[in-house]
């Protein structure tokens, strides 16, 4: 998962000029691989069993004219405010700000996820149970908010260390688990019917956010029309590949105790390897959700603060935002909602499989509203915009599958709308 900004100088976009295509690729596929593919195929599992390797097959070809859609937008335009900025061109800064609003509400309910996802590889190594668990996401979090709230950011390179970390660790579990995989652990393949593969797919859409990344970097390629559309060929090969790989390997490998456990890598490698792997894999998976959780933060503090510079929130959160300084009231509002949701979670009021749903239907809110800018921004009855359009509909396909969850982004969008009615009405002096 990464954080969308709104627009930025020169000045405040990351130093990476003349990013190559080795460093791009990386920095875009560490940008989709994120924490939430360390439980989802246990998630899609549960939903769909076996039929879940149909939702990974459908996401993974909606995938590709999503990321061809961004690329071309971000040669085309190239800018530090990616779905937004082109959310700007085509609808309006209304519609922009209502982007924003989703991606910033989505980012305390998504570090509340990781930070879980992290508690569960470590508890359930060291055989702490539920309360374990929650203790250890609760440090990862507030381990995050300290180091942001003091202005310490990790750098590009411990971040790219850490997607690399995560995209071998996924590449060691299949290798492992390859030929552990049984023939007779598919059948029956569609137990829960067809609806089932649509709920896998709503969950395992957090797996699939971040194609936006590219077109935020498109700024820093010396060539973004000839590396962008390169850059998104191998990410794209890498994630089909990690992706199905996993799949695959958990459910052929761990049967029907796929969809009863929540630290599917731990059992891959422990099923392959032995129980010595499985505080290597609590290891990793701590530390993966730490610099996760912590640069969700770093960003969304910002756009927070960016929000309120433009006027989509409230001024007072600008502070903090300019070049150099910390965005600790941004932060703080992030780090407040991810507490009394944390809390919530934490004395039952939601699990993991909510958290990640909750966050991928705001996702998936972000990546529509991305893709009806490709179909106004981009040339029309091309086999690029005809793909957009029909990810556009499989994305709707799959945002009603969330259920009652749809109230989040629906709600995130009044807010939104009523905060700049408000502001509108302040300015013209018809409120006091």
């Amino acid at each position: 998962m990464t954080v969308q900004q709104t627009s930025l100088p020169a000045s405040e976009r990351p130093d990476v000029r003349r990013l190559g295509i080795g460093g791009g690729t990386a920095l875009c596929a560490g940008a989709v691989l994120g924490p939430g593919v360390l439980t989802l195929p246990s998630l899609a599992a549960a939903a769909a069993g076996p039929a879940s390797i149909l939702a990974w097959v459908v996401l993974l070809a909606m995938c590709v004219p999503v990321a061809a859609a961004f690329a071309a937008l971000g040669a085309r335009f190239p800018d530090g405010g990616g779905v937004a900025t082109y959310v700007h061109r085509a609808i309006g800064p209304r519609a922009a700000a209502v982007v924003g609003w989703w991606f910033y509400g989505a980012v305390p309910i998504g570090v509340v996820s990781a930070a879980w996802i992290g508690g569960k590889y470590v508890a359930e190594a060291a055989g702490w149970g539920d309360i374990g668990a929650a203790g250890v996401a609760g440090v990862v979090l507030a381990g995050s908010l300290v180091s942001n709230a003091v202005g310490l950011r990790m750098s590009g390179r411990v971040q790219l260390l850490l997607g690399g970390l995560l995209a071998a660790v996924l590449l060691c579990a299949v290798l492992a688990a390859a030929p552990h995989v049984s023939a007779g652990h598919f059948t029956p393949f569609l137990p829960g019917g067809w609806s089932s593969v649509g709920s896998a797919a709503s969950v395992l859409f957090f797996a699939f956010a971040g194609w936006e990344a590219a077109s935020h970097l498109s700024g820093e390629f010396a060539d973004p029309a000839r590396d962008l559309p390169r850059v998104t060929r191998r990410t794209l090969a890498v994630v089909t590949v990690l992706y199905l790989g996993l799949a695959v390997t958990t459910i052929g490998a761990l049967g029907p105790a796929a969809a009863d456990t929540e630290t599917p890598l731990t059992e891959l490698l422990a099923h392959s390897v032995g129980a010595a792997a499985r505080p290597v894999a609590a290891a990793a998976a701590l530390f993966l959700t730490f610099g996760a959780v912590n640069s969700y933060l770093a960003g969304a503090s910002r756009l927070g603060a960016a929000l309120g510079r433009d006027g989509a929130a409230p001024r007072w959160m600008a502070k903090g935002g300019a070049p150099g300084e910390v965005p600790r009231r941004s932060l703080a509002v992030l780090g407040g909602a991810a507490v009394l949701l944390g809390g919530a979670a934490g004395f039952g009021g939601a699990d993991l499989d909510l958290l990640m749903r909750a966050t991928a239907t705001c996702l998936a809110a972000v990546t529509l509203a991305g893709l009806a800018a490709a179909l106004v921004l981009l040339p029309r009855r091309t086999p690029l915009w005809c793909g957009a359009c029909a990810s556009a509909l499989l994305t709707v396909a799959v945002l009603a599958f969330s259920g009652r969850l749809l109230v989040i982004p629906v709600a995130l969008a009044c807010a939104a709308f009523c905060f700049l009615t408000l502001r509108r009405a302040v300015h013209r002096g018809i409120i006091r």
